[in-house]
């Protein structure tokens, strides 16, 4: 029976299982390999830092969903491809044979060149050890008996929205003493997003109470202080790290083409453009048209890679895609308002957020996980 590994858990394989589980694969084997039993959607992970939501609302369970479609789940790590070979090497020290591979591991934090980063501040990725670490940090901020700087080191979007969950959380539970510093290297937070978002953004963190400190480029972590190529270092007494995506090492080892980054390149129909019995998706591939990182162009890559995993399986022809050039980016301001962004154009309420929660919890649910 030929094999089919399916290596990573990140949005766009959990489309791949939910066409699994509808209509299974004659003649193939099918494997998921993945640490996680669950895959955080990442979209929802402010939402919890506020408190809107448990954290089993924000969690989508591969097991389950593996075990529906009939696939064989893997709980560990891959570390390792042989692409020529066609062979996966594990964290477990197992190794799984592929005749078709699809990868969608998502990235690894941006934190190469920050020296210190690991023993003295919090990465946001892997999310669930920032899930698991939260609550440690809460308590800490709980137990301080004076003011408490929370940094936040990396202003896109997702170091944005942490920094509304962390004020707004810390407004409803009391934590009066928690003061939040917002660090990014552009001007304006929202680092690419259009002048009109940004500037709206930087005037709502000034009326939440939130600093931000602009035009700075970290270059180390230290105890307590992180320090900029210029100006004088930034103390903390926690300091969260939101500063980016970066490619794994293996693909490139592995021979896989990959672009300057290590991305692995793949094609209009997501194949390798080295070996095309391997499919890459979501932020661990570079697409034939560059797109930003972000988890919008995965959820959109799943439908694609779900049918095309299906042709070259059955030996007809892939399709080619194009991911759309402009995606539309809702962005949690905290207290249950949020800001829309499209192109030149944004656009700020409560009813941005209502729109923003009722497709999160549409999407955790058509993967069988009401919200």
């Amino acid at each position: 029976m030929k094999q089919l590994v399916l290596l990573g858990g990140g949005h766009a394989h959990v489309k791949v299982l939910a066409d699994l589980a509808a209509r299974p694969l004659a003649g193939w084997q099918v494997h998921l390999v993945s640490p996680y039993r669950r895959q955080i959607y990442s979209g929802m992970l402010p939402g919890w830092v506020a408190g809107h939501y448990p954290i089993e609302s924000c969690a989508i369970a591969l097991d389950l969903l593996a075990a529906r479609a009939g696939v064989d789940f893997h709980e560990t790590a891959g570390v390792g491809v042989d692409a020529a070979g066609q062979g996966i090497a594990c964290a477990d020290g197992s190794r799984l044979h592929f005749d078709v591979l699809s990868i969608d591991t998502g990235p690894l934090p941006a934190i190469a060149a920050l020296p210190g980063c690991l023993d003295h501040a919090l990465p946001i990725r892997p999310i669930e050890a920032f899930v698991a670490a939260w609550p440690g940090l809460v308590d800490r901020m709980l137990g301080a008996c004076r003011r408490f700087d929370l940094v936040i080191l990396g202003a896109g979007a997702a170091g944005v929205e942490l920094a509304f969950a962390a004020r707004h959380r810390a407004l409803v539970d009391g934590w009066s003493h928690l003061r939040i510093t917002l660090v990014g290297s552009g001007a304006l937070p929202l680092d690419g997003g259009p002048a009109c978002a940004r500037r709206r953004l930087g005037d709502l963190l000034a009326r939440r109470g939130i600093d931000w400190l602009g035009e700075r480029r970290a270059t180390g972590v230290a105890a307590g202080q992180i320090h900029f190529e210029q100006g004088p270092p930034l103390g903390f007494d926690a300091c969260l790290v939101v500063t980016g995506a970066a490619a794994p090492a293996w693909p490139r080892a592995g021979g896989l083409a990959t672009d300057e980054q290590g991305f692995i390149q793949v094609g209009s129909t997501l194949q390798s453009v080295s070996h095309p019995r391997v499919f890459a998706a979501g932020d661990v591939a570079a697409y034939a048209e560059p797109r930003p990182k972000s988890g919008v162009f995965a959820v959109k890559a799943g439908p694609v890679l779900a049918a095309n995993l299906r042709a070259v399986c059955e030996g007809r022809e892939p399709r080619a895609w194009t991911p759309q050039r402009r995606a539309l980016y809702l962005i949690s301001t905290g207290n249950r308002h949020a800001l829309a962004a499209w192109g030149p154009w944004s656009v700020g309420g409560d009813w941005v957020w209502r729109w923003k929660d009722s497709i999160d919890r549409g999407f955790m649910r058509r993967f069988g996980t009401a919200a």
